[in-house]
């Protein structure tokens, strides 16, 4: 939407809708001494172009993590993260525990759980492991239960 500055009959229009006589008695509450009354000095406009060129310069003056000791990221840095990783953890089978209702549609989960929780086993050497639950609560409750049926206690 384009800007349309307004008339000085709206501005007026406005002044009284809120019960001011002028313009400058909305800025009454704020003291004389704190006021700007000449214009601001700020330089040329720039494009957006130049904006960006300019902005990027500016940013260049910072120092970068690159090849410096830093400690962002919680004692997780300097190190690689190969690209085939990314496309991993970006498939839905890996990022959520939600089975499709549909067969044909959870193959690919189904597949990949049953393969993490096998490799699990052998690593473990436990008889069990769950991969599909949905957050810590649900796990407690799916423990607990396995627990009872395995000990039947």
């Amino acid at each position: 939407m384009t800007y349309i500055i307004n008339t000085p009959e709206q501005q007026q229009e406005m002044l009284q809708a809120i019960g001011v006589d002028s313009l400058s008695a909305l800025f009454d509450q704020i003291p004389l001494e704190v006021r700007l009354e000449r214009p601001l000095d700020l330089p040329k406009p720039l494009t957006e172009p130049e904006l960006e060129a300019h902005l990027r310069q500016l940013a260049g003056r910072n120092l970068g993590a690159t090849g410096r000791v830093s400690f962002l990221g919680g004692g997780v840095y300097d190190h690689f993260i190969p690209a085939a990783v990314d496309e991993i953890v970006s498939r839905g089978e890996f990022y959520t525990a939600y089975t499709p209702y549909q067969a044909e549609a959870s193959q690919g989960s189904l597949q990949a759980f049953f393969e993490y929780q096998t490799l699990i086993c052998q690593l473990t050497g436990m008889d069990v492991s769950n991969a599909s639950l949905y957050e810590g609560g649900t796990a407690l409750s799916e423990a607990a239960f396995m627990a009872m049926r395995v000990t039947r206690r």
